[in-house]
């Protein structure tokens, strides 16, 4: 019998739980996909149920099986990447939740970040994170499970109560409890983690209040984790990557030399840059993006699907004014503030909705502008190109009006599956089905390039009405 060639991954993300097989061309040969039910609540509270994960990853992942050569025996490796920040917690006996999973966006604890601010924690948690206070990060969710579920915290502290970002959570239940652990991406988004020791932080611990006896084990994003149950998939797999959704995405867009950036536009826009041996502290997090597109089509039902955006744009001559500070959760970087909410501005009588649909797609633009202006703030270099994915990477449109606005090369790779197949990278240079970096570089390539081609008039005056907007919005919060 000839060798595993299929890398499998597990790409479990905020509306969507999926597997994708790979295979040694770096080539997705087959996807199974579940929609993953969002549920909102008062005050910013946004949930996921932890088994309707587990039970889509598993449906998942048995159809891309059945759909590849071989079957289980022709699959040589799993990676896992996930939604970051996302908090379950869990009983070890049992492996059930003792709560819903409150997600990345969820803003419920934006008072106690507030109050442990105003108590001066904010330098300790950004000398040892490089992170901010923030309600979007894992500790400050951690917490609030354990002072709401009765008797939570007691049950953590005599150790009978796990805690996972999703990565970790799947982990446990991919190997039937065996293996409780986390790479160190998911683990350096919790609040939690010193990054320069790499190392769970005992200080920080005691001051978000967390147990050490719930933390799972910090490992290398690639390396052999453990297997699956062989009664999951027909053989035990092993599991050979783990990385949170951004840095699995820079991985698969092959940035790996200092200085390069990616940017995905998924349900929110994350950009990453690699800064070499150098730790920088740079953080570009746009809680909503593609968030926004759905906004228009499933809220306001003024577009029936995203697809639409892109010819609705294009038909108009210019933006009429109309801008969407698309703060529904709160606005991050590089503004970091909670208590912003959306706003729509610019309106008139003759306003349509494809005017609403171009600004959805130009403030994602806009924020991505911000993000890099804040980065070379922080003593980046501006960036000459930018690599794009997710699913907004597909909208020509949207790809014209970033690199006019970022002014800067924006390039579309041949796969845009690159989170997925990040993981799927960690997983097959764990395994032996791909050597070396250089072997990853190699397998990348580019199906569309957008070069800068707005006047610099335009250009400003566009930005000036973003920033005035945007003005706007920020003043509402405070």
């Amino acid at each position: 019998m000839s060798q595993p060639q299929h890398v499998l991954a597990i790409d479990q993300g905020t509306t969507s739980t999926r597997c994708i097989a790979f295979e040694p061309s770096a080539r997705a040969a087959a996807i199974a996909r579940r929609a993953l039910t969002q549920h909102y609540g008062d005050s910013g509270r946004v949930e996921h149920d932890p088994e309707e994960i587990w039970r889509d990853t598993e449906a998942t992942v048995r159809e891309v099986i059945g759909r590849c050569p071989g079957g289980a025996a022709g699959v040589a490796a799993l990676g896992i990447t996930n939604q970051r920040e996302t908090v379950v917690v869990w009983e070890r006996a049992s492996g059930t939740p003792i709560h819903p999973a409150i997600v990345w966006q969820d803003r419920r604890t934006a008072a106690e970040c507030a109050r442990l601010r105003a108590e001066g924690a904010e330098a300790l948690v950004r000398r040892r994170t490089g992170l901010l206070l923030d309600p979007y990060f894992s500790a400050t969710k951690i917490a609030w499970i354990l002072d709401h579920v009765l008797g939570a915290r007691a049950r953590a502290e005599r150790g009978q109560l796990a805690f996972g970002t999703i990565d970790t959570f799947l982990l446990w239940r991919l190997t039937g409890g065996r293996v409780h652990a986390t790479d160190v991406t998911n683990a350096s988004r919790t609040l939690l983690y010193d990054i320069h020791a790499q190392g769970w932080d005992e200080e920080l611990l005691r001051l978000l209040r967390v147990p050490r006896a719930l933390l799972p084990e910090v490992r290398d994003s690639s390396e052999v984790y453990g297997t699956t149950l062989p009664s999951l998939f027909g053989r035990a797999l092993p599991i050979a990557g783990i990385a949170g959704d951004q840095q699995a995405a820079l991985i698969g867009q092959a940035c790996f030399q200092p200085g390069m950036a990616k940017s995905t536009y998924g349900t929110g826009c994350f950009l990453l840059l690699n800064t070499g041996e150098v730790a920088v502290t740079l953080e570009g997090s746009i809680f909503v993006a593609g968030a926004a597109v759905k906004w228009l089509r499933d809220g306001l039902k003024v577009i029936e699907s995203a697809s639409e955006t892109a010819a609705l744009a294009a038909r108009l001559p210019y933006d009429h004014g109309v801008y969407l500070v698309p703060a529904f959760v709160g606005l991050g970087a590089p503004h970091w503030e909670p208590n912003a909410r959306a706003l729509l501005c610019g309106l008139t009588l003759d306003t349509s909705g494809a005017h609403l649909a171009r600004a959805a797609l130009e403030s994602v633009a806009y924020q991505t502008l911000d993000l890099t202006e804040a980065m070379q703030r922080d003593g980046a270099q501006r960036l000459d190109a930018i690599r794009i994915d997710g699913g907004m990477a597909a909208n020509d449109w949207f790809c014209q009006f970033l690199a006019d606005i970022l002014q800067a090369r924006v390039e579309r790779p041949a796969e845009l599956e690159t989170t997925a197949l990040g993981a799927a990278f960690l997983a097959g240079l764990a395994t032996g089905v791909w050597p070396d970096l250089g072997s990853l570089s190699a397998h990348w390539s580019t199906v569309a390039v957008f070069e800068p081609a707005m006047n610099r008039a335009q250009r400003a005056a566009l930005i000036a009405g973003w920033q005035q907007a945007l003005a706007r919005a920020l003043h509402g919060a405070r």
